[in-house]
């Protein structure tokens, strides 16, 4: 059975910067109006690469 990984993004602390939209393999993230957006958490594989490239800690990946 798969996993299934829920994608927070803090809107207060994202600066849209797009770091995590680059270290995803599958392309959950877009920056919508300067913030990062998860717009594809169903294809979330629970990596960690995007929160490991955040500088402002703005993102969770947690397991459903």
């Amino acid at each position: 059975m798969m996993m299934s990984w829920k994608v927070t993004v803090d809107q207060a602390k994202c600066l849209g910067c797009g770091d995590c939209m680059d270290a995803c393999p599958v392309e959950v993230y877009e920056v919508k109006q300067g913030k990062a957006v998860p717009v594809q958490e169903g294809e979330c594989l629970g990596c960690m690469s995007c929160v490991e490239v955040c500088n402002e800690g703005a993102l969770s990946v947690e397991e459903k």
